[in-house]
């Protein structure tokens, strides 16, 4: 049996580019997926994320946020993050920190396989709602990734399967 995969928009929609993973989570929730695959916006709410991982034991977690790396606005970043480190985790723009939620996760009893950010280099972090057009113009691509990794993900279980 395939393990579930959760991809989880975080960001908070009143902080401009900040609404990225919301926004593309907002469009993968409209495209169909095989039932192990749970799409979902949690915005800024980390404790429900951390409830959430540790009630449903996910091979996979795939977080899509705005992450600052210096890079230009709308560059879009695959990073693989250990579920288990307690060590430097990515920046990230607004207070649900991945490295809380993971911790929070642990404290709680729960554990993941495998975690990976989808980030994207945010333009804009003020407050207003909407997205840049830089970050507008890459979202379809966002989708695009993260679609990749679920049908990797997935083929990789099944070859372990037979």
């Amino acid at each position: 049996m395939t393990k579930p995969i959760l991809v989880a928009g975080v960001g908070n929609i009143f902080l401009g580019d900040d609404a990225f993973g919301v926004e593309v989570a907002n469009r993968l929730m409209g495209r169909p997926f095989p039932p192990h695959v749970k799409v979902a916006d949690f915005g800024i709410r980390g404790l429900h994320l951390a409830y959430d991982m540790m009630d449903n034991g996910y091979g996979l977690v795939i977080l899509v946020d705005t992450v600052s790396q210096g890079d230009e606005p709308g560059t879009i970043t695959v990073m693989e993050i250990d579920p288990t480190s307690d060590g430097e985790q990515p920046p990230d723009a607004h207070d649900m920190d991945p490295a809380n939620v993971l911790a929070l996760l642990a404290d709680l009893g729960g554990q993941i396989d495998r975690l990976l950010l989808v980030g994207c280099e945010p333009a804009v972090l003020d407050e207003g709602i909407g997205l840049s057009d830089r970050l507008e113009a890459v979202v379809d691509e966002a989708v695009r990734v993260v679609e990749e990794l679920i049908v990797e993900e997935t083929s990789a279980f099944a070859g372990k399967e037979s």
